[in-house]
């Protein structure tokens, strides 16, 4: 691995250029009221005079543009440094309201009252998402699904209309296009240092912000339009998340020492690093991972670019090509089609984590939901913060300089590297159709404790006397689960009561325990997936509406509310769940087999394939008319029966031929 402390930047150095030096050259000197009344009105005009285009095409000359601005920026960082924060607050506070976080841009200021560099560096990114976000919900004011990318969004009509042409174009400058100062993807994605970030930029994105204001109380006048903001993402079900043990004041000094030795880190961005671990030790959990991510995603670039020995993608990309950032480093192919080398260097758990929690649609998507200001900053939540630090510590300690075994085994490190070596992914579709059959076979596990009325009633009604269609059923699933006996521990099975010995909460949680590699599903195994979790899906639709039926019935029972037919149908009903509640039970299991041999579908023929496919999705059909059939508004229990009847007698077929997964295993 490459020693982070011979590269003294990240950046090109056409884009060190852009932002370190070339808003520095012209040493004009504006004055701050021709920029910007007494009472804090923004002269547009005195801004986008200094907007240059290419005569080529007409478009925004960045370069001179940059050039141009360079002295407005500090003009305006000079100006607020010359205000009390009372001051800022009469003159500015109410021109942020429109991004529903006005505290965030009064904090801004302050930070640019010292101008600390590491300071300055987060303001401007938790700056940049807030303003996005707002963009983002005026775009939506007249426009239909909000670009997801900054630079689409900056350059759309929608805000063109609502803000100005020209606006749009000094905004594009600062951030949003890669051929400009590009702000925002430098700093989240980890290529600036906190002294590559000049203070006078981010003085002029916050003075902009408020400029962004007034014009939106303009265009309000004009069409009396009253701007929503959308709601937070929330993140549930935090326990799920829990991967690490609790971070103490102890792990974090710890902490502090591996960043000084750790190859992971640039000696450029240790400062970003203490001031995250600062941050948690202060409990702003937020402030912790904005730093701390693009620091993570620098760290794991030097170590792509190393061992895919590409050492030109460790610098920022020219605007014309894309840079190294998470998405690249975390596939399984590298542009040229070759293997990425990352995952056999970090190894499965840690790539499961990453993809856990930046990538998969179920997972908490952190990065994204951060950087385009999707989360309320106020309370993010200890829990995800804790897991961050404490993966990015396993990750320091990993790739220390010299003798790192001390710190493996270090009493408050082991635990933590423990941890992360036994990670296992909860957010692929794997993961979670496994939490999803775990969850339904807990629901239907209530069906034998609810209330219902004694057996003899039941007998009592007209042909479920002898039930012999409920042990035609019960007998075809006996022969179902004898084809999948030799697959399931030798210890679950009891000749007696086959189903209900064999079928148990323990067994399939036994199953579920096995790990089933995640990294890298083809589309096959997909397609797989998205079919079994959808008749998982139905299956615990049905319970849940089975266990409301019972339970409403049984009151109405005991009250004697019950019309003649709803007590026959009723009754019709308890006969029904008891092969309702085995069926259910081994399609579970069946479901389970399926997905710890899920792989195995990519070693079929494209003709056994489809088969198996079509074959899935006839058992999804039948759990979505049982759906319909159990409903409250239908009640069709005898044509349940008979569905049943003929989707056993499918399953068996289908075994026999062995065109399941688990027997294409043998």
């Amino acid at each position: 691995m490459a020693l982070p402390g011979s590269v003294s930047t990240c950046l090109s150095p056409p884009v060190h250029y852009i932002i370190c030096k070339l808003g520095f050259e012209k040493k004009d000197i504006y004055d701050i009221n021709n920029i910007v009344s007494e009472n804090g009105e923004v002269c547009w005009q005195a801004v986008t005079e200094h907007l240059h285009y290419l005569e080529s095409d007409q478009g925004v000359d960045y370069i001179k543009s940059v050039q141009s601005l360079g002295p407005v920026c500090e003009s305006v960082n000079l100006h607020f440094k010359s205000l009390t924060k009372d001051r800022f607050v009469v003159q500015y506070a109410v021109w942020f309201h429109w991004t529903n976080y006005t505290e965030l841009f009064l904090e801004v200021f302050d930070v640019l009252q010292y101008a600390q560099a590491t300071e300055v560096a987060l303001g401007l990114m938790k700056l940049t998402s807030c303003l996005e976000r707002a963009l983002g919900d005026v775009y939506l004011l007249i426009g239909k699904d909000c670009p997801f990318l900054l630079r689409d969004l900056l350059a759309s009509e929608q805000l063109a209309v609502v803000f100005g042409q020209d606006v749009m174009d000094v905004l594009r400058v600062f951030i949003g296009s890669p051929y400009g100062l590009n702000l925002r993807n430098v700093l989240w994605h980890g290529f600036a240092s906190p002294q590559e970030i000049p203070a006078k930029y981010c003085a002029m994105l916050l003075f902009l912000t408020a400029g962004l204001g007034q014009l939106l109380q303009t265009y309000f006048l004009k069409t009396k339009y009253i701007l929503v903001h959308r709601p937070y993402v929330t993140f549930i079900s935090l326990e799920e998340l829990v991967a690490f043990p609790d971070l103490n004041h102890e792990t974090l000094c710890v902490a502090e020492e591996l960043v000084q030795v750790s190859n992971f880190v640039f000696k450029s961005m240790v400062p970003f690093w203490m001031a995250a671990l600062t941050a948690f030790k202060q409990s702003r959990y937020a402030d912790c991972v904005i730093l701390l991510l693009p620091q993570l995603e620098a760290g794991l670039r030097l170590l792509f670019t190393t061992t895919n020995k590409c050492p030109n993608r460790l610098l920022t990309a020219e605007p014309s090509a894309l840079y190294t950032t998470f998405d690249e480093m975390l596939k399984k192919h590298l542009d040229n089609e070759e293997i990425n080398q990352l995952p056999s260097v970090l190894e499965e758990p840690a790539m499961e984590f990453l993809w856990d929690f930046l990538n998969h649609q179920e997972g908490p998507r952190i990065r994204d939901h951060l950087s385009h200001g999707e989360i309320n900053l106020k309370t993010f939540p200890r829990e995800l913060a804790n897991q961050i630090v404490a993966f990015a510590i396993t990750l320091l300690c990993r790739f220390s300089v010299g003798d790192t075994v001390a710190f493996k085994e270090h009493v408050i490190i082991k635990p933590l590297m423990t941890c992360a070596s036994c990670y296992r992914s909860q957010f692929h579709p794997i993961s979670r159709l496994k939490k999803q059959v775990l969850e339904c076979m807990k629901s239907i596990h209530v069906w034998p404790e609810l209330p219902t009325v004694s057996e003899e009633h039941v007998q009592a009604v007209k042909g479920l006397e002898g039930n012999t269609e409920t042990s035609s059923l019960i007998l075809k699933m006996a022969e179902i689960l004898s084809q999948v006996q030799q697959y399931l521990p030798r210890d679950c099975c009891s000749p007696d009561d086959p189903i209900n010995s064999v079928v148990t909460e323990r067994l399939l949680v036994k199953l579920c325990d096995k790990h089933v590699s995640t990294l890298y599903s083809p589309r096959p195994v997909l397609e797989v997936l998205v079919v079994l979790r959808k008749i998982c899906t139905q299956c615990h639709q049905v319970s849940e509406q089975v266990i409301a039926s019972i339970e409403l019935r049984y009151k109405q029972w005991m009250k004697k509310t019950l019309r003649s037919r709803q007590r026959h149908n009723y009754l019709r009903m308890l006969n029904s769940i008891k092969f309702l509640f085995p069926v259910l039970r081994l399609i579970l299991l069946l479901i389970t087999l399926e997905v710890i041999n899920v792989h195995l579908v990519c070693k079929k023929t494209p003709s056994d394939y489809q088969q198996y496919l079509k074959f899935l999705k006839s058992i999804l059909q039948y759990t979505e008319n049982l759906v319909t059939y159990t409903s409250p508004e239908k009640n069709k229990w005898d044509e349940t029966e008979e569905l049943t009847n003929k989707a056993l007698i499918k399953i068996r077929n289908f075994s026999d031929r062995k065109l399941t997964l688990i027997q294409s295993a043998t």
